[in-house]
């Protein structure tokens, strides 16, 4: 069983004004033999020591990341800081903290889930799903669900909180990620910032923040969680596909044989005078990997001299391409039909993450997409929250059934457990 608990504080600066907030929501006195705390805010938070004081008042590891804007089940206000805490006599939530990641090297992003792997009692080095060799019986000091006593010492699924880094892929941490697990169900953000150009986006664990590391929640026991995932509707994108003839990580380079840039001239996309592309933001990708997957979204954020589209994240080539177009209409209604779907028989808690760019499509009026989630979920009674993203890690179905690990764009995405 798993119990859970939704919190948020405005309070920037009054540290302990936002600590007591935070523990009036809060029942420690409730709290089962395992917890872990997940939290979204904006970078002053940090800055004012909040985030710090928080975690020398809490009893249980806090993981998250900074964003622009959020909520939580009664919250108003969209600059509030985030808490969700889980907590059960049952699960088993461990966690890691990379090291510094300057560039997509594998090495380091493997440590890490080993790391977490080890902090589960779980032996380091061995295959995803291989047997342990752990004895029959209760180790001394361990309680009988405890991971290192599994046959197979694997995970149920993975929260994965990444920085946003110029060097570094969304893509890189999920195809590292899942490799390393053997596929482990992956859901989680990349951190952003209320700054221009994102320079204070954080990783958040264990009450400070980082620019450069990953943090990973491994989370064991018996647990089924449901995913969510919101694109972009079928008549918000144009009927002509491409083919991806050549591509590199995540720059386009052709489409159709032609530099990717005449694809999307083909579609409508307008040049200035100058020839640049005018309004390329607002003009996804949906990219179709052909594998059986459901499609994704790919958000092109810069066309280079050569006729190249650089997109945040990867496309291979192969790939099927199409050209939608998002405005707010589009993500009103798209966010709207998936929270109306949300499966909450039965459930404990909602975690939602959503693209920083449907938070700016939304205008001057952004708090409509979070008026959305209070509208579906504030009479459920669950707790409940919310936090925009750099970017979206979550399953989708796989050929055959099953999962398959995906990094998105421009979605909005639920876990329900």
């Amino acid at each position: 069983m798993i119990q859970a608990y939704s919190a948020f504080t405005d309070e920037v600066d009054d540290v302990q004004a936002a600590v007591a907030a935070i523990l009036a929501q809060i029942p420690l006195d409730k709290l089962l033999t395992n917890s872990i705390g997940l939290i979204g805010c904006q970078a002053y938070y940090i800055e004012s020591g909040v985030v710090a004081a928080l975690q020398q008042a809490l009893p249980f590891d806090i993981i998250g990341q900074t964003t622009i804007a959020g909520t939580a089940k009664d919250a108003t206000d969209l600059s509030v800081l985030t808490l969700m805490v889980w907590t059960s006599d049952e699960l088993v939530f461990a966690t890691s903290l990379s090291a510094p990641i300057a560039s997509e090297d594998e090495a380091i992003v493997i440590a890490s889930y080993q790391d977490a792997l080890a902090a589960a009692g779980q032996p380091t080095g061995l295959p995803a799903g291989q047997p342990t060799g752990q004895p029959a019986g209760q180790p001394a000091g361990q309680p009988a669900n405890h991971p290192a006593n599994h046959p197979a010492g694997q995970p149920a699924f993975m929260l994965t909180y990444a920085p946003l880094l110029l060097t570094v892929g969304g893509d890189f941490f999920v195809n590292t990620l899942d490799a390393a697990s053997g596929g482990v169900p992956n859901f989680g953000t990349l951190a952003v910032d209320h700054t221009l150009d994102y320079h204070l986006s954080q990783v958040i664990y264990q009450g400070a923040g980082y620019s450069d590391r990953l943090a990973l929640v491994l989370v064991y026991g018996d647990v089924q969680p449901r995913y969510y995932l919101a694109t972009i509707s079928d008549e918000k994108v144009f009927a002509e596909s491409g083919l991806v003839t050549k591509s590199s990580g995540n720059q386009v380079m052709a489409v159709n044989g032609k530099p990717a840039v005449e694809f999307l001239k083909e579609k409508g996309l307008a040049t200035d005078a100058n020839g640049v592309m005018e309004g390329v933001n607002s003009f996804p990708y949906i990219v179709d990997f052909n594998d059986g997957t459901d499609p994704v979204i790919r958000v092109i954020f810069a066309t280079t001299p050569e006729g190249y589209a650089v997109c945040l994240g990867d496309v291979p080539e192969g790939s099927t391409l199409s050209v939608g177009y998002f405005d707010d209409e589009e993500i009103l209604r798209s966010t709207g039909g998936k929270l109306a779907e949300l499966e909450l028989s039965g459930a404990h808690m909602v975690l939602i993450y959503s693209c920083i760019g449907r938070y700016f499509n939304l205008g001057f009026t952004p708090e409509r997409g979070l008026d959305l989630i209070h509208k579906y979920l504030g009479g459920s009674g669950l707790p409940y929250t919310e936090t925009y993203s750099g970017g979206e890690i979550c399953p989708v179905d796989a050929r055959g059934g099953g999962l398959a690990n995906r990094f998105h764009n421009s979605t909005f995405i639920a876990l329900v457990l």
